[in-house]
């Protein structure tokens, strides 16, 4: 009864891992010129302007995946195909995202220390958007995008190959995602919020 009752939840995990919890023998992914989320900006943290982002992958099968991006202040979210998880092809995907928007609305990024994001110092350098990382086995840190990871696996159940959906597809499924009133936005949604952040640049 249980397990039945599990696979009716919008987020069918079996456990939910402490935020203290260690996995002995699980080496730290070394990033070269890392910046710690230690020493991201105090106006991140509390929402109140908009323009930093939190990222991740979402993987399926056959080495599939979507680079998932989330603004923090407005919760809007981008998806962007890519082609492979190499550190190439993220980052060439990332700084496609990066310029459909204006620029005083992508001031940061927040990722975890996934190899994919071992070339973010050309991310950088390409966009002038600052990268900082997550402390190790710290998913809370960028909690506005696992939430929305979360929502995506109702469009991309785990275990099936996500290599096949355009990218227009992926925009389509953002789309739905930004029209979703938030209770934590007043019951606004997303793309209200972000649409009046871009009027407010123009």
């Amino acid at each position: 009864m249980k397990k039945e009752l599990q696979e009716c939840l919008r987020s069918p995990r079996a456990i939910r891992r402490s935020r203290h919890a260690t996995q002995k023998g699980l080496k730290l992914r070394k990033i070269k010129d890392a910046i710690s989320i230690s020493e991201r900006p105090p106006e991140v943290e509390d929402r109140a302007i908009p323009g930093h982002w939190e990222g991740d992958l979402i993987a399926g099968s056959n080495n599939s995946y979507i680079a998932t991006l989330v603004e923090r202040h407005s919760r809007f979210v981008m998806l962007a195909k890519v082609e492979n998880k190499d550190t190439q092809s993220v980052i060439t995907a990332l700084i496609k995202q990066a310029r459909k928007l204006p620029k005083e609305l992508y001031k940061s990024l927040t990722w975890d220390r996934g190899s994919e994001m071992a070339g973010h110092r050309k991310f950088t350098i390409a966009t002038n958007i600052d990268v900082y990382f997550c402390d190790p086995q710290s998913p809370w840190q960028r909690g506005s995008n696992e939430n929305t990871n979360r929502l995506l696996r109702q469009y991309f159940p785990k275990g099936i190959d996500i290599s096949g959906f355009s990218q227009a597809k992926l925009s389509a499924v953002a789309r739905q995602l930004n029209e979703r009133p938030r209770k934590t936005l007043q019951y606004q949604t997303p793309a209200e919020k972000f649409e009046a952040c871009v009027a407010a640049t123009r």
